[in-house]
């Protein structure tokens, strides 16, 4: 099978910042990967590399086995690839079909088509299974749970390949983080390919098929999760080393 996503040797400076140094890593549809490493450990600025927000400086980036530039996030999200910060960037004062519009809304006869716009929501609100009460109520009404479930399903909408969750359930309680995490189970049985940064150990070895662990910008190596234990992956983060076999 080939991968979805395939980022051979990138690296990334800020001046005399090493970022990131000769950073490989793939995923294949339908696969869960935790990418995992302390605060400083290159994450974030290699998930930015993907979804646009920065250049690298050195390597390639394959979609789908074709080489490809991601100059912008737009350029990311026409590739198939959706990116949800923990943040969320969300318009609290928007109701749901215009958030999972947010940027990209439907027209007809140049005006908003409003109409258009609830039905395509309610749409992928059910195939997803997110129940959601009111549509048209301004998102500040709803839980934290149920505001990362309409920031996945505005991704799912737009037809996301590959999509990278930065801590999706950080904030949440102990039944709405179950609830993000069936619904990544649900991507992941339809194919979408996931990037999971959390520092959840449970959300990792319930949800991911390999972990991804760097330090210092660089990967310390993946493994797969049914080939580690929870202490060999801390040992992995904090030693910076792969488990003895």
């Amino acid at each position: 099978m080939q991968p979805l996503v395939q980022m051979n040797n990138i690296s990334k400076h800020f001046g005399g910042v090493r970022s990131l140094e000769d950073v490989s890593i793939d995923l294949y549809p339908g696969e869960v990967v935790g990418l995992l490493g302390h605060n400083g450990a290159g994450k974030s600025t290699l998930i930015k590399v993907l979804s646009g927000a920065y250049s690298a400086d050195a390597g390639q980036v394959l979609i789908e086995g074709k080489e490809v530039k991601i100059p912008t996030p737009r350029a990311a999200q026409d590739l198939g690839i959706e990116t949800i910060y923990q943040t969320l960037a969300l318009a609290d004062n928007l109701d749901v079909p215009a958030n999972i519009f947010l940027g990209r809304e439907l027209l007809r006869g140049g005006q908003l088509d409003e109409d258009g716009m609830e039905v395509e929501a309610r749409k992928v609100l059910e195939r997803l299974k997110v129940k959601i009460p009111n549509l048209k109520a301004p998102v500040y009404n709803f839980s934290g749970g149920q505001r990362q479930c309409i920031a996945i399903s505005r991704a799912i909408f737009f037809k996301a390949k590959v999509l990278i969750m930065d801590e999706p359930t950080a904030a949440l309680g102990m039944q709405e983080t179950a609830q993000v995490n069936e619904l990544i189970m649900t991507l992941k049985n339809e194919g979408v390919g996931i990037f999971l940064i959390s520092h959840d150990m449970h959300d990792i070895f319930d949800l991911c098929d390999r972990l991804t662990v760097m330090k210092g910008g660089r990967v310390v190596g993946s493994v797969r999760t049914d080939d580690v234990t929870q202490d060999e992956v801390l040992e992995m983060i904090i030693a910076g080393k792969l488990p003895r076999v």
